[in-house]
């Protein structure tokens, strides 16, 4: 069944664990679609061609840039074990007038309104991805209180090491979406999280995006910088960039 496009005005908290204290809030736009769907939005909102808001399958699933789509999800979760027939979501932050720059992305694969799994897939400013795979043992519907634990696998911010590991939590409601990624190394770490209403996709929501934020992913990054210049004002150790891993998933 092909599902409408969905617009989420969300909020992203970024919150580091450790001696060196830090953290910001960002608003963010963020678009719920079915990717195996034809372009069925809004009409200012495209798959694969310009628009003000668009989505690109080569900008998701697999190699930064080089991407597969859905294709590239559905194998994923079927390798996994998770054979049943699967309706797959995709949540990301859209194309604005061409740019993006995702920072995550959640590809979600349900059975009418449960999540069996979810792939979570970071870019880096680096130029390198790196996905996590999320589910329980069997598949179960993951709820609010699940709680999926994973190894650290990407080196994402040069001020956290790549060790420890992440814990993910995942609360979709038919009007809400909550995200909770936690990486914990000892004492260090960071909290990151996403929330915000679902709403319809529509050409007011897509109007008053960019307005709010006309530079789309060149603002993305250009707070990413901006965060990290603050870190190391505070005194925090910057590690270069380690060979990233082989395997494209964990």
């Amino acid at each position: 069944m092909t599902h409408a496009p969905e617009y989420l005005r969300g909020s992203t908290t970024h919150t580091r664990r450790g001696a060196i204290s830090h953290g910001f809030t960002y608003g963010v736009d963020f678009v719920l679609i079915d990717p195996e769907a034809d372009d069925t939005g809004p009409a200012l909102f495209s798959r694969n061609r310009f628009n003000v808001f668009s989505v690109a399958d080569r900008d998701h699933g697999g190699a930064l840039r080089d991407g597969r789509g859905a294709s590239w999800a559905r194998d994923v979760f079927v390798d996994a074990g998770l054979t049943d027939d699967i309706q797959i979501g995709l949540l990301t932050q859209p194309r604005h007038f061409g740019r993006v720059f995702n920072p995550v992305s959640f590809w979600l694969a349900k059975t009418g309104d449960d999540i069996r799994a979810v792939i979570a897939e970071v870019s880096t400013p680096f130029g390198d991805r790196h996905s996590y795979l999320c589910h329980t043992p069997d598949f179960a519907p993951i709820t609010k209180d699940t709680r999926i634990k994973t190894p650290k696998s990407l080196h994402v911010s040069p001020f956290q090491e790549i060790k420890g590991g992440y814990e993910f939590a995942f609360n979709l409601t038919h009007d809400r979406i909550a995200i909770r990624i936690t990486h914990t190394n000892g004492d260090d770490g960071v909290i990151a999280t996403l929330t915000g209403a679902r709403m319809p996709l529509t050409n007011g929501h897509i109007i008053a995006g960019a307005i709010r934020r006309p530079l789309g992913g060149l603002r993305t990054l250009a707070l990413i910088y901006w965060q990290a210049l603050r870190l190391k004002l505070k005194g925090a150790t910057y590690r270069t960039r380690p060979t990233p891993p082989q395997n494209e998933v964990t």
